[in-house]
């Protein structure tokens, strides 16, 4: 403040004899970089100097890009003009950006003027990445604006008003490699609208209104997504060339069976998801299913290749679809498969072999995989479904099996095979198919059961594995023995028991020597279960009980591990809080 006071009156004598203090640009400035982001700029800018090679003037309300004389932006080879007011583009500017290699314009007004604006992007001959998406485009305002620009790599027109893709608007720009035509509403794509971009290899059409893709033939292609469109087909040519798909995303769509994908590919992840598939059997697929009647369903039925091109998919997500059976030999050839999700389907049963074969139409019990089919699975999802129980070769046949998520079902757990000797061998073991046997997943590190209705945990459930995480939350009254975790007492490191409205009696935990993060909120404890105390506990949720206060023992026990703990909702008394100390 007193240094302020010291300047003021030779402020105020410079400002009356009329001296002006060099005008500062509220930019961000390097010697090659400038971004005058945001700053509520409405004319391009001037006075930043020479040797700019990067420009970002986003998020303004420049109307026109133009100016007389720009003579400091030669250099220039990035210009960043995407969330401003522009409609017009000068020809007479662009033409000073002789080394301009990248011009994003999305979420601009350039639907106005387009003819001229068009002419003027044509002069970027040496253009390579150009983004006009969000700009309420048409489909013949799109190809005029790119009908020139030969060298072009990297194309954005998503979010634009585009409804067809004609044969040869991508004729002048055969080097693309990237397109992103989503969030459109193109509902027909003409012969040969792609036939020019032999190096395209990665495509975007999702948010868009496709209803169907026959003489699909971009062998290049490496990444595709068609998500968010009404497909309800997709059949592939083959040809001499193999293709190079990597990456197909066809979820979001009204697919009644599985795609029609070419023999010979390289696909490693295939996102399926929210579609309308019902079946993963062959021998499914019926014409008559279809809502729409398509010319190329002429040949659909003779040309199911079956699973045996997708040997490397690691990736298969086919989850909110309305499959009932979880078919084991229609995996059998992903021989590299290690990422499953069937989450939230009609699934209850489990079969090893193909029902086609069942000897009477509605024979649906699980039969057995054929000797030695395993599948390599490492993470599964089948959480959502309708599974009461697992078969006993169902763990074996998964030996690489870590995580596997089976929350909202209606599973419970075998008692395990510890049991055993606690009863001399005198232990009878469940009816088969009434409960699902976790002891024969040595490899299991990751298990979800919540909201399986579980009332009571059995001994040694899930003993002989090498649990890290369990997740047991939103069984309500459940009752947890003492023996019931046995076997993890050196293995689990989070547990959640997390919505269960259990109270004291009903959580009797063993001492759980590795255990570092546990979820007892949404219950009905008034004090913590006792074999916590050894466990060296970093987090602790208790939160929403009926705790009256933190037991000393328990505290000082996690003194020195404890880093989180969360405790609201329980009615603590005012008169005895020296645990927080």
């Amino acid at each position: 403040g007193c240094l302020l006071l010291w300047l003021l009156p030779s402020v105020l004598r410079a400002q009356s004899n009329g001296e002006t203090r060099p005008r500062t640009t509220p930019c961000q400035q390097s010697p090659s970089k400038v971004s005058c982001k945001g700053i509520g700029l409405r004319k391009f800018p001037k006075d930043l100097g020479q040797g700019v090679k990067y420009l970002e003037l986003s998020n303004n309300f420049i109307q026109n890009l133009s100016g007389s004389h720009m003579p400091e932006f030669g250099q220039l080879e990035y210009l960043d003009m995407c969330f401003n007011q522009l409609e017009a583009v000068s020809a007479r500017t662009l033409a000073q950006l002789p080394q301009l290699r990248s011009l994003l314009l999305g979420s601009n007004h350039l639907d106005r003027n387009y003819v001229a604006n068009g002419r003027a992007l044509h002069l970027l001959r040496n253009i390579e990445v150009l983004d006009l998406s969000a700009n309420n485009l048409e489909s013949h305002m799109a190809g005029w604006y790119i009908s020139n620009l030969t060298r072009l790599r990297v194309l954005h027109l998503s979010g634009n008003k585009m409804t067809k893709l004609p044969a040869g608007i991508f004729w002048s720009t055969p080097w693309l490699r990237e397109l992103d035509l989503s969030n459109n509403y193109i509902m027909e794509i003409e012969e040969g609208a792609f036939e020019a971009l032999e190096e395209l290899e990665v495509l975007s059409l999702a948010l868009n209104s496709l209803h169907c893709i026959s003489g699909f033939s971009l062998t290049q292609l490496r990444v595709f997504n068609l998500s968010y469109n009404a497909l309800e087909l997709f059949i592939s040519e083959d040809g001499a060339e193999p293709y190079l798909l990597q990456v197909l995303d066809l979820s979001h769509n009204r697919l009644l069976y599985f795609p029609e994908l070419p023999r010979a590919h390289y696909l490693t992840h295939l996102n399926l998801s929210n579609n309308l598939i019902a079946s993963l059997l062959p021998g499914s697929h019926r014409t008559g299913d279809f809502v729409l009647r398509y010319k190329e369903m002429a040949g659909f039925n003779g040309t199911w290749h079956g699973t045996a091109g997708l040997a490397r998919v690691a990736d298969l997500d086919l989850s909110n679809n309305r499959l009932q059976l979880f078919p084991f030999t229609f995996f059998h050839s992903l021989s590299s498969l290690h990422s499953l999700s069937l989450a939230v389907n009609c699934l209850q049963d489990v079969a090893g072999e193909s029902l086609a074969s069942a000897a009477e139409p509605g024979d649906c019990s699980p039969s057995p995989p054929p000797p030695r089919a395993t599948l390599p699975v490492r993470s599964l999802d089948l959480h959502g479904n309708a599974i009461q129980a697992l078969p006993h070769w169902f763990f074996p046949s998964l030996p690489q099996l870590e995580a596997i998520d089976l929350g909202s079902n209606s599973l419970q757990p075998c008692e395990g095979q510890g049991s055993d000797r606690e009863r001399g061998g005198s232990h009878l073991p469940a009816p088969r198919g009434t409960c699902t046997p976790f002891h024969n997943a040595p490899r299991l590190k990751h298990l979800s059961l919540g909201k399986n209705n579980i009332t009571r945990l059995q001994p040694y459930a899930f003993s002989q594995t090498s649990l890290l995480s369990l997740d047991l939350s939103g069984n309500k009254d459940l009752f947890v023995p003492k023996e019931a975790l046995g076997g993890l007492e050196f293995s689990l490191q989070k547990l959640s028991l997390r919505g269960n409205q259990m109270d004291n009696s009903q959580a009797q935990l063993p001492c759980l020597g590795a255990l570092r993060a546990v979820d007892l909120s949404g219950n009905n404890l008034s004090l913590l279960p006792r074999g916590l105390l050894c466990s060296p506990l970093e987090s602790l949720d208790v939160s929403s009980n009926n705790l009256l206060s933190l037991e000393r023992p328990a505290l000082l026990s996690w003194s020195r591990s404890l880093r989180d703990v969360s405790v609201a909702g329980n009615p603590f008394s005012c008169c005895s809080l020296a645990w927080l100390d």
